[in-house]
Parts: structure tokens; C-alpha cells; sequence
């Protein structure tokens, strides 16, 4: 079944770690740099790429859960000021977009849809990486975490995006790789697809029912 139904939609909702861009390596150099200068135990690629997608401070609550059995508040406020520095400062030395994601968004802005980046990410480095790897251009919007006061799963930063650009439900399509995307498209009453290659928490995205599951977002152009 095609969820996809281009020709429909007019608003096209993208997150962007794990989605639209590969920028694992990039949250595991900076956390273990930050981790590094409070003198604390480092951590692995795997472990970042499991812990990543639910915002900058959850991702800070996982690391020290792992690493210390507990979070005490006053660690948290310190990695996460730490990391937030570090990372803010240079976030895309090795991020990249995915394979096909340049040839899809090509193919939206040739047909005039309005595409709007949605991340639990905070807007500045959100912004940075686009930018950096011009992809900017694309985009009439970028929604980090922190323009709001909820983030996805709520589906408010979904909703805006409706109303702010005039369009209908039936008329936007949220483009996800995690649990996060497809429960805040499933509250906002939207569609949703979701690409297979993603970090959606180390687990498998199946179990969450998406709608559809694509492996590259070239599939939608067929």
C-alpha cells in the first residue's frame, strides 16, 4: 500500500538524526570528549548510536545512567552544559546524509512540496548541519527540541506545521526513524513512514507499527 501518496501531500515533515542525516559519529566524539574533560569513564559508538534520538538531555540521562547506575541532577546539569559546548561548537565533522536523501529532496523541491526539518535536536547545531552540508535551502523551517516546551512524541511541533503552512492532515506526511516520529504522527492524526536505517533506540522499528518502512527514500519515487 502506497502511505507515501506524493502526489498529495504539499507539506513534507522530516527528522534528522537518523533520517535525513548519519550524525552518530559525530554525538560520540563530542560526548566522549565531554566525558573526557569531567573525568569520567568514555563510552562506544553502539552505545551513542542506542541512546541518541530523544533529545540532547536524554541522551546526557542515558550516558550517566550507564555509566554511574543513577543520575544525580546536579552530574546531569553538568554533562549536558559540557556536551552542549562541545558539541554545539563543531557538530558536523563527519555527519553525512544518508544515500538518497539529496536525490529525494531534489525531486520535493522540484515539485514545489514545502519541507520542513522537525528534530528532537536543539535548533542551533540542528541549523549548523544543514547548513554545513547545504541542505538549508531545502527547508522554509527548522523545528528543534527546544522551540517549544514539548518535544516529538507530542505530536505539538507536528500540529504547528499543519496550521503555520496552511495545509490539511491528509495534505502532510511526517519522514522518521523512530518511535518518537511515528507516535507523534499517530497523535497529530498524520501519516507516517519511516526509513529502516535509523538509530530509533536500538530497537527494531517494526515493533512500533509504522505505517511503512522504507530502506531508502528513493523507494517513494517509484
Amino acid at each position: 500500500m502506497d502511505i507515501a501518496q506524493l502526489d498529495q501531500r504539499t507539506l513534507l515533515l522530516f527528522d534528522l538524526d537518523g533520517t535525513l542525516v548519519d550524525s552518530a559519529f559525530d554525538l560520540y566524539r563530542a560526548m566522549n570528549l565531554s566525558l573526557e574533560r569531567l573525568n569520567l569513564p568514555l563510552v562506544t559508538e553502539a552505545q551513542v548510536r542506542v541512546w541518541i534520538g530523544k533529545g540532547t538531555a536524554m541522551f546526557c540521562q542515558s550516558t550517566l545512567k550507564h555509566l554511574k547506575g543513577e543520575v544525580d541532577p546536579a552530574a546531569l546539569e553538568q554533562l549536558l552544559s559540557t556536551f552542549l559546548e562541545i558539541y554545539n561548537a563543531d557538530p558536523c565533522v563527519d555527519t553525512r546524509p544518508f544515500v538518497g536523501v539529496l536525490e529525494f529532496l531534489e525531486w520535493a523541491k522540484r515539485n514545489n512540496k514545502t519541507m520542513i526539518c522537525v528534530t528532537n535536536k536543539p535548533e542551533q547545531p540542528a541549523r549548523k548541519i544543514l547548513e554545513i552540508l547545504q541542505l538549508s535551502d531545502y527547508f522554509a523551517d527548522v523545528i528543534g527540541g527546544d522551540r517549544f516546551e514539548v518535544r516529538k512524541p507530542d505530536p505539538k511541533p507536528l500540529l504547528y506545521c499543519v496550521e503555520t503552512f496552511g495545509a490539511t492532515l491528509h495534505q502532510s506526511l511526517m519522514i522518521g526513524d523512530s518511535s518518537n516520529d511515528v507516535e507523534a504522527a499517530r497523535r497529530a492524526g498524520m501519516d507516517c513512514i519511516v526509513v529502516s536505517y535509523g538509530y530509533n533506540h536500538g530497537e527494531d522499528i517494526r515493533l512500533c507499527q509504522p505505517q511503512q518502512v522504507v530502506d531508502d527514500l528513493v523507494e517513494l519515487l517509484d
